[in-house]
C-alpha cells in the first residue's frame, strides 16, 4: 500500500437503513459523507468521468423527506450509485471511454438507470471505463495503492466503491470486468446469470455480456439488482434475477468444487497460499470439498474452461466486428491502434471459426450443468494475486470461466496478497443467483469468521 494513503473504507448504504428509518441520520447526510470522500480522493483515484453534485443533493433531500415520513420508495431510496460510462443516462453523456464519443448524449436512460431512479436511488455520476469496455485503460487508479491498476473495464465503479465515494457502481462483464476489479479494489462484485439484468441502453452487445454491480456489501449488491429487476426485468426472453427483495438468508453448504482454472499455475505464491487457507477453512467446517482429482465431472469441466479465454477471444472478436467497423468509418484517428488491430484480426476470421467457438462453449456449459445437484457451488480465486503495478488491467484467467459458462459469480473481499485485497470467487449455476448469496452469507458468517478470514472492507 502506498504510504501516503490510508486503507480505504467502503460506504454501505444498507447498513444504515434502520438509522434512516429512525431519523438518527439521513440520505442527505450519507451523501455528504460520500462527497467528502470524493473531495479527499478523486484527484488521485480518478474514478469519475462526470459528477452531478447539485442534482444528487436535490435527490437526497427528497429521499430524506420520504424516509422521515416512513415512505421510502425502496430499500435503496437515497443510495448514491455510479454508472459505468457504457450505460446510458439521460442527463449525462455516455462516452464509452473513447474520444470518438466524448460528450455524446443519447438523451435517454438505460433500463437499469431508469429502474434505479424509480427506486429512489441517486445517480451521482458516470464512472470511468476502458475504451469501449475493452482493454485500453482509462485514468483510474487503485485506491489502495495509486501506483497499481484498479482492473478493468468497470474500473471507475470499483475504485469509487473502494474509496467510499459511492455505495454501489453498475458494471458490465463479458470476460472479467466486474469480478477482477472488485477483487483488486477490495469490494463485493457480482456478475449475474446470463440475461438476469436488463441491458437495454447499455453498449455491451456480446453474447457473454452481463450487467452487474460492484458494491460495499453483500446487501448493497443484492438490493441494487433486485430493485432493477423488479422494475425492468432481465434481458428480453429471460426471466430475470429471481429471489427476495432483501438479501437472501444464509444457507449451509453441503459440497463445493474447487475450480483451479488455467490461472492457478500463474497465480502468485501469496494468492495460492490464501486460497489454500480458504479451502482448508471450508473443509474444516464439515463441507465436502471436491477437486478435479476426486471428481470426474469436475475434471471434465476443468478441461473445457482451460480453453475458455482463447475461445472467448474468438467469440468476442467476431461479435465486435460491428459496431467497431462503423466506429472506424466514423473516425479511425479517435480509436486506439490496439482496437484497430483487433478489428483487423476479427475481420480476417470466418463464420466457421465463430461457430466452432460457440460449439466449444456449449460443451463447457453442459459440463458445468452436470455438476448441478452434486455441489452447491464452485470456489476459486477472483484474480491471480494483488493488483499489478501500472495500468494493465490484469490476467482474466480466473474471471473468464463464469462469463464463458453464463453462470452467476460473486467475489468476496476476504483474502489478501502483498497486504492488498484479493477476492474469493463463488460460482453458482444458471438462474440460481440467490443461492450464490445464500452460500456466501453462510461462508462469511459460519466458516470464514471463525477462521479469521473476514477482515477487509466490504465483507
Amino acid at each position: 500500500m502506498s504510504a501516503s494513503h490510508a486503507q480505504p473504507s467502503t460506504a454501505s448504504f444498507l447498513a444504515l437503513s434502520r438509522a434512516f428509518a429512525e431519523g438518527s441520520t439521513s440520505p442527505s447526510a450519507f451523501l455528504e459523507q460520500c462527497l467528502a470522500q470524493i473531495d479527499a480522493r478523486e484527484t488521485d483515484v480518478k474514478a469519475f468521468v462526470l459528477l452531478d453534485r447539485e442534482a444528487a443533493r436535490a435527490r437526497a433531500a427528497e429521499s430524506s423527506r420520504r424516509w422521515a415520513q416512513g415512505a421510502p420508495l425502496s430499500t435503496i431510496d437515497g443510495m448514491p450509485i455510479g454508472v459505468k460510462d457504457v450505460i446510458e443516462t439521460a442527463d449525462m453523456p455516455t462516452g464509452m471511454g473513447s474520444p470518438l464519443f466524448e460528450g455524446v448524449r443519447t438523451g435517454k436512460d438505460s433500463a437499469s438507470v431508469k429502474a434505479l431512479r424509480s427506486a429512489g436511488a441517486i445517480i451521482l455520476g458516470k464512472t470511468v471505463t476502458t475504451e469501449f469496455a475493452s482493454a485500453v485503460p482509462g485514468p483510474t487508479r487503485n485506491p489502495w495503492d495509486v501506483a497499481r491498476t484498479p482492473g478493468g473495464s468497470s474500473s471507475g465503479s470499483a475504485a469509487g466503491v473502494a474509496a467510499g465515494m459511492i455505495s454501489a457502481g453498475l458494471g458490465t462483464q463479458v470476460v472479467g470486468s466486474i469480478i477482477r476489479p472488485a477483487s483488486f479494489c477490495g469490494c463485493v462484485g457480482f456478475k449475474p446469470s446470463l440475461g438476469a439484468i436488463n441491458r437495454g441502453g447499455s453498449h455491451d452487445f456480446m453474447s457473454q455480456s452481463c450487467q452487474g454491480v460492484i458494491a460495499a456489501s453483500l446487501a448493497d449488491a443484492w438490493c441494487v439488482l433486485a430493485q432493477i429487476v423488479a422494475r425492468a426485468g432481465g434481458d428480453p426472453g429471460f426471466a430475470g434475477l429471481q429471489g427476495p427483495e432483501h438479501l437472501p438468508e444464509a444457507r449451509p453448504l453441503r459440497a463445493v468444487a474447487v475450480l483451479e482454472t488455467a490461472g492457478l499455475a500463474r497465480a502468485s505464491a501469496g494468492a495460492r497460499n490464501a486460497f489454500a487457507q480458504a479451502r482448508d477453512a471450508i473443509e474444516k467446517s464439515g463441507v465436502e470439498v471436491l477437486s478435479r482429482r476426486t471428481s470426474p465431472d469436475l475434471e471434465r469441466l476443468e478441461h473445457y474452461v482451460t480453453d475458455s479465454a482463447a475461445q472467448t477471444r474468438i467469440i468476442n472478436a467476431w461479435e465486435s466486428i460491428w459496431p467497431l467497423n462503423v466506429y472506424r468509418d466514423m473516425d479511425a484517428s479517435k480509436i486506439s491502434q490496439s482496437m484497430l488491430q483487433k478489428l483487423d484480426e476479427a475481420e480476417a476470421m470466418s463464420i466457421s471459426d465463430y461457430r466452432a467457438a460457440l460449439a466449444a462453449r456449449e460443451h463447457a456449459r453442459s459440463a458445468h450443468e452436470a455438476l448441478r445437484g452434486k455441489v452447491d457451488a464452485l470456489v476459486t480465486l477472483s484474480a491471480g494475486g494483488a493488483a499489478p503495478h501500472g495500468t494493465a488491467t490484469g490476467d482474466p484467467a480466473f474471471s473468464v470461466p463464469a462469463s464463458y459458462l453464463g453462470a452467476p459469480a460473486l467475489t468476496l473481499p476476504i483474502l489478501s496478497d502483498e497486504g492488498l485485497p484479493l477476492g474469493l470467487q463463488i460460482i453458482g449455476f444458471r438462474d440460481d443467483d440467490a443461492s450464490v448469496f445464500s452460500r456466501a452469507r453462510h461462508l462469511l458468517g459460519s466458516v470464514f469468521a471463525a477462521q479469521g478470514l473476514v477482515g477487509l472492507p466490504g465483507a
